[in-house]
């Protein structure tokens, strides 16, 4: 029943660790050393900006989990080139 109610309300958290961890990853300089990743990460959250706005909270939810696992792929990405480059 818990469940339920989780997925039937706006995924507020979701969203909110998804722009976080897209910020951590362009101040990580994925936009050099990640681009493919970041950009999955920006497109998933847009995405999931369009399916909360409809009502989809569900996908909208799945959306944002997924472009905040993108985004920190990308930041750990930039994070090993970066290093690999000194």
């Amino acid at each position: 029943m818990l469940f339920l109610a989780a997925c039937a309300s706006a995924p507020v958290q979701e969203m909110s660790d998804a722009r976080q961890a897209i910020r951590s990853a362009e101040e990580a300089d994925a936009v050099w050393y990640a681009p493919q990743q970041l950009r999955a990460a920006q497109s998933s959250l847009e995405k999931a900006q369009d399916n909360l706005e409809a009502g989809a909270y569900w996908s909208a939810r799945r959306l944002a989990m997924d472009a905040w696992y993108q985004a920190i792929e990308a930041r750990e990405q930039a994070a090993r080139l970066k290093k690999s480059n000194r």
